[in-house]
């Protein structure tokens, strides 16, 4: 395991220690105790985590917050009169003011999961021995040679047929990562598909984010089921064109 993948793992281990005992977090630890530069970042982000939430717990609501809430539903369902804002909407609003700005400091996990994975795909892009075969493998590569197949609008993957007749396959923080090499219009292009399931770090039907790192693009998103991957040597706008 490389210190991205336990990093990647470690994003969800919570400040409190109370997944201490949790399996899937037990190789990661055990690598961050034994790698001194891995230990020193989980320290840090632990510190940062745990001083979040410490913060959040200060934000009190203010007392009969959840009665006045039930009433104002109540009132909205009533016949509309003209009348000043009671005092009990002014602090509920001034609490959700409050939350939301605390909600908005905590780490951005997802964003950090899925740069971890672009970095992945995009190592392997530049040194990985690529190939792969079988019929559905096959398949998918002539629909994304195809100029009017947009990669973004939905692919259809089986990921175990895949898999299960030769289509190259990696290992990322323990799980299965597909990859698909195919060419458009004279570029290469690789597609890295991973399982929701297996990497719930990562977000589920989010918009395409982009990286550039020298000549190398690169584009992740993510359906309901699958989180996908697209690294090129063309850079980033070769890879729009097929978004």
């Amino acid at each position: 395991m490389s210190n991205n993948e336990a990093k990647f793992i470690l994003g969800a281990y919570r400040a409190n220690g109370s997944d201490a005992g949790d399996a899937a977090f037990g190789a990661a630890l055990a690598q961050a105790k034994s790698d001194p530069a891995l230990g020193a970042w989980l320290a840090r982000a632990q510190a940062h985590d745990a001083a979040i939430a410490a913060r959040l717990r200060e934000v009190a609501p203010p007392a009969g917050l959840r009665e006045a809430i039930l009433a104002g539903a109540r009132a909205s369902r009533a016949p509309r009169v003209a009348r000043r804002l009671p005092m009990w909407l002014a602090l509920a609003a001034s609490v959700a003011v409050l939350l939301t700005a605390g909600v908005a400091l905590w780490p951005n996990r997802a964003a950090a999961a899925t740069t971890r994975f672009a970095n992945f795909a995009m190592e392997d892009t530049e040194h990985g021995k690529h190939g792969g075969h079988g019929a559905p493998a096959g398949a998918l590569q002539v629909l994304l040679s195809q100029p009017s197949t947009h990669m973004a609008a939905g692919l259809p993957v089986d990921f175990a047929a895949l898999r299960a007749t030769g289509c190259r396959t990696l290992s990322f923080a323990g799980h299965d990562v597909l990859e698909l090499c195919f060419q458009r219009n004279g570029t290469w292009f690789h597609c890295y598909i991973a399982r929701c399931e297996d990497f719930p770090a990562l977000p589920t039907s989010a918009p395409a984010v982009f990286k550039q790192l020298a000549q190398l693009g690169c584009a992740s998103w993510s359906d309901s089921t699958y989180h996908f991957t697209l690294v090129s040597e063309g850079g980033l706008g070769a890879i729009k064109q097929l978004l």
